[in-house]
């Protein structure tokens, strides 16, 4: 068979050669979509509604590799989907006496929306991997870094003192968050089945005693949740496909541009485990997992968007709303299941500077812990005063180690940093 071009991701670095970029290609689409309409004829043989012979029959031709995927994508002009081109490729490599048993009561929305699922639910397999592969990182990193005092920065400034150990735990605090997430969606993926209008009376038509049992067979025979309804138009599915995966790339995305931030060449408190090279600049080591990760953050919330407003679906089937779902959701499973990937090497390869940390809260001469030491003054002298003291300091730029008002005072930052490693303690014991 001659075949498609295959979209290699050229201009898609963040996901190019990536797990989920074979879990979400053509082929593998097309193959969600055979393995839809092999279920139907199998769930339909397991309530009697069609002979086991039939079943094998289709089972047996459902495989991508018997199918011109270029064809099927050009004759889906005709009909707006795929579904129909297939379905009549399908008929005929399984014959004339079981051909009639392929799609029989179905519409293309049902095998659309139920490949869908399939593909959703197989990539999101592969981005929970590599989430525990980055959560994994990160509570080493949480856990080495426990009392590495760093900078804390609010507003692009020093603020007081933190610590690594809680900013890592942070990140992981994100991550499992998303992961939560990405699985309770994934454990309720459902199959869609319900015939041209939801009412499933092709399958009456076709013998069903009770029809509503038959999305429950064919739930089963998928591996997905039997909908309580069809869903044609009442697309939560595809809402919370697309609130996890924003998340998921938002999270991935905080601790991304956090580590652009520290391994700034004049901050350089951390750097990524291999840099990448530069065209032009024979020096330079740039983050880039960190850039690609940061790019699939950026991206992820429009496309979410075209999900949500897809809620907005007329009628019992809609027209343009769930044709305006497919190209969208592919690239945020995309998109989130390279970030993922980068995120787990991002954190598994990670270099932390303490030294260059410890160096950096001494830049303000001391102020770094004035929050302190307004605390400490203020009993002695009144807090109005404790203020003007401290900020006349700091407006000098005097070193608050050379004001006779403070000689008594601890002014070492890597003192201050409060509960700092009884909350990074408290956040390892989360699984």
């Amino acid at each position: 068979m001659t075949s498609a071009v295959p979209d290699t991701g050229l201009l898609a670095p963040g996901w190019a050669g990536s797990p989920t970029a074979s879990a979400t290609s053509d082929t593998a689409y097309l193959q969600a979509l055979l393995d839809a309409e092999a279920a139907l004829t199998r769930a339909q043989a397991s309530l009697g509604l069609a002979p086991a012979e039939a079943a094998t029959a289709v089972t047996d031709a459902a495989d991508a590799g018997r199918y011109d995927v270029r064809s099927l994508a050009e004759r889906a002009r005709g009909g707006g989907n795929p579904v129909i081109p297939l379905v009549a490729d399908l008929t005929k490599a399984v014959g004339t006496e079981y051909g009639p048993y392929v799609h029989r009561g179905a519409t293309s929305q049902d095998i659309m929306d139920t490949a869908t699922m399939l593909v959703a639910g197989r990539t999101l397999n592969l981005i929970l991997a590599d989430l525990a592969r980055t959560e994994r990182a990160l509570a080493r990193l949480a856990a080495g870094h426990r009392d590495t005092p760093m900078p804390g920065r609010t507003l692009t400034q020093h603020a007081v003192p933190t610590t690594f150990g809680l900013k890592a735990v942070g990140w992981r605090s994100l991550v499992l968050d998303a992961r939560d997430r990405v699985a309770a969606v994934r454990d309720a993926l459902p199959a869609q089945l319900g015939g041209a209008a939801g009412t499933l009376a092709a399958f009456g038509a076709y013998g069903a005693s009770d029809p509503t049992a038959l999305p429950t067979a064919y739930a089963r025979e998928l591996g997905l949740q039997a909908p309580d309804l069809p869903w044609h138009t009442l697309r939560t599915p595809l809402a919370d496909l697309a609130g996890c995966l924003a998340l998921t790339a938002g999270a991935l995305g905080k601790a991304s541009v956090d580590v652009l931030t520290l391994s700034r060449t004049e901050i350089a408190e951390v750097t990524e485990g291999s840099g990448g090279g530069s065209s032009a600049m024979p020096h330079k080591a740039n983050p880039v997992r960190s850039t690609l990760i940061a790019a699939a953050a950026r991206r992820a919330p429009q496309l979410a968007a075209t999900l949500y407003a897809c809620l907005v679906a007329e009628d019992e089937r809609p027209a343009g709303a769930w044709h305006a779902e497919w190209e969208p959701l592919r690239e945020l499973l995309r998109l989130v299941g390279g970030a993922a990937r980068d995120a787990a090497e991002l954190a598994e390869g990670l270099r932390v500077h303490p030294d260059v940390m410890r160096a950096h809260l001494g830049l303000t001469q001391g102020l770094i812990v004035s929050e302190r030491l307004s605390a400490e003054l203020t009993p002695v002298v009144g807090r109005a005063r404790a203020k003007e003291l401290l900020t006349r300091l700091a407006a000098e730029g005097r070193p608050l180690a050379h004001a006779p008002e403070l000689k008594d005072a601890d002014l070492d930052p890597a003192h201050y940093t409060g509960s700092a490693g009884t909350l990074v303690d408290r956040a390892l014991e989360r699984r």
